[in-house]
């Protein structure tokens, strides 16, 4: 029976621990969970934002940790659990979307470690078998989970097996934090210092 009701306290204070002040946040149409479960923690939205090419809205991005943190060097610095969720506000050709991950890879050369370049290379081949590529309304996220690595889904489902080695999820993170970010304006956004964000009830 104390078994029982310490399972049961357990996970009141786990729901307790994702209950926001403001229980989600909207961009253009695309609702964030302030706080998400990865790898059985709570998870709270350190950042989000949009992700423009020319004039065309391509995705809504938000990242997700179990503290905030205002700098790149203490993301990736961060224990436990981390995630990245991509919502595709269009539609993108698989063949571009691998595209995109191998001209990172190439353009990083030799500053990028040798597992790292490795790991995105296989996740952009296993991208490019996603025949119908990424639509409108898709979620892709890109979990880091200790003990098991780098874990990818196209909602909900797996891209590939996870990639073990920290520094591949290091490496994709640093897409959008590291020194040259694929869009400057979404990394101020995704480590808080932009604000872009409003509760999804408040209007």
């Amino acid at each position: 029976m104390q078994h029982l009701i310490r399972c049961w306290l357990a996970a009141a204070l786990c729901v307790l621990a994702c209950w926001p002040a403001w229980p989600a946040v909207e961009m253009d149409g695309i609702v964030l969970e302030d706080c998400v479960q990865v790898g059985g923690k709570s998870l709270k939205l350190n950042g989000a934002g949009i992700s423009m090419r020319l004039m065309f809205k391509v995705y809504a991005m938000g990242l997700y940790l179990p503290a905030q943190r205002a700098t790149p060097q203490d993301v990736l610095a961060t224990d436990g659990p981390r995630r990245l969720s991509i919502t595709m506000l269009r539609n993108v050709r698989s063949e571009d979307f691998q595209r995109g991950l191998t001209s990172y890879v190439s353009a990083e050369g030799a500053a990028l470690p040798e597992a790292a370049a490795a790991g995105i290379l296989h996740l952009s081949r296993s991208l490019a078998e996603q025949t119908a590529g990424l639509s409108k309304g898709d979620v892709l996220t890109l979990d880091w989970l200790p003990g098991t690595g780098t874990v990818v889904e196209l909602n909900k489902r797996p891209v590939s097996a996870p990639l073990r080695d920290i520094a591949v999820y290091n490496a994709l993170l640093n897409i959008w934090l590291g020194e040259r970010p694929a869009d400057p304006t979404l990394k101020d956004k995704l480590l808080g210092r932009a604000t872009v964000m409003r509760a999804a009830w408040s209007y």
